[in-house]
């Protein structure tokens, strides 16, 4: 008997709920579609209005993708203090899940003030976006929430990525950067087969032109004696010929084994892939990446309706409030029988 009176208390319940729903159907009808045609219309405004203007434009952004090898620590005595770089990342807001030493310094390297610093440099971020008060802090903020970077663990490539609404102003930002971590990278000598090649460069160079100096000196000995030198100075002569004889074959054979070293690290690097590596360089972008604008409408159109549905329980609630006694007097509110009392004593 007990179940019988639940079901029935539960069965009116539900539809007193409706009754309300019914009540103020006019309501939630009229506040929802308003807001629909209201977020449309926004939206319509926001894509036919100039970007520079719009409240909700389209925004672009490029990317650009990188592979950069690990080096181990034995190789690289630059990465030993590159422990913190990846907590430093993170609380910059770039994610550092997985990657290595050399991709955590690149996520570093991209929330750091001397890059933020040169891109505002170099495209004018401060008169772009218009900042007034404390230029540098608040432009490298603002970049901050546009540059973006990542490591993909499941394919090891590194991201960068700029967000405007201006696609080809974002794709040269991002070029800007790739070219600044490459340069950066090099400076940092983190890769010892670009370090070594151009340290035998430097050197053939230099031995090469020290067998030229020679060669130059033997002419000029035998200039000498061309044209009749003294019989005095002929030993001597011969003495230096020898000596330059001697140091242009030793040049030779310095010359000869750094070639071969040259010709060797060659072959070695175009077998192993460089620590920094550019894949993928962006391209303008011909689709916007945001905002979604139906989203928008969806979600602003079913929000209005359970706001319209609370609503109306809460018109609902106040109405049984103001018509119960007891409760108007708890909430020191008049009931419209303690109106109609007043109004019949002022009478």
């Amino acid at each position: 008997m007990a179940d019988n009176t639940d079901a029935r208390e539960d069965e009116i319940s539900l539809i007193d709920l409706f009754a309300v729903l019914l009540h103020y159907k006019v309501l939630i009808i009229a506040f929802t579609v308003s807001a629909a045609v209201l977020v449309l219309v926004f939206s319509i405004v926001s894509l036919v209005l100039p970007p520079e203007i719009s409240p909700l434009p389209n925004k672009f952004s490029p990317q650009a993708t990188m592979l950069i090898k690990d080096k181990s620590s034995s190789k690289s005595d630059i990465l030993s203090g590159l422990s913190g770089l990846s907590s430093l990342a993170s609380l910059a807001g770039i994610s550092t899940s997985g990657g290595s030493a050399n991709s955590s310094l690149a996520l570093y390297l991209i929330s750091s003030n001397s890059l933020l610093d040169a891109v505002t440099d170099k495209f004018d971020i401060i008169e772009r976006y218009k900042i007034k008060e404390h230029e540098r802090a608040n432009s490298r903020k603002a970049l901050q929430k546009t540059l973006t970077a990542e490591f993909d663990d499941e394919n090891g490539v590194f991201k960068v990525t700029f967000t405007d609404i201006d696609g080809e102003f974002a794709c040269d930002v991002v070029n800007f950067v790739v070219d600044w971590l490459s340069v950066k990278f090099d400076e940092l000598g983190l890769d010892n087969n670009l370090i070594q090649k151009e340290n035998l460069e430097k050197n053939i160079q230099s031995s090469y032109e020290e067998i030229l100096k020679i060669e130059h000196e033997l002419e000029k000995l035998g200039a000498s004696v061309s044209y009749g030198g003294s019989i005095w100075s002929m030993p001597s002569i011969a003495i230096e010929s020898a000596k330059l004889q001697l140091e242009l074959k030793a040049q030779e054979q310095v010359y000869t084994q750094l070639k071969t070293q040259y010709e060797l690290l060659k072959v070695e690097m175009q077998s192993e892939v460089p620590v920094f590596q550019i894949l993928e360089r962006p391209e303008v972008p011909d689709m916007k990446s945001s905002p979604s604008r139906g989203l928008l409408c969806i979600i602003t159109t079913f929000a209005a309706f359970f706001i319209s549905v609370f609503l109306a329980f809460a018109l609902n609630a106040w109405k049984n409030i103001r018509s119960d006694p007891d409760a108007a007097r708890k909430l020191n509110l008049k009931t419209k029988k303690d109106k109609a009392l007043e109004k019949k004593q002022a009478d």
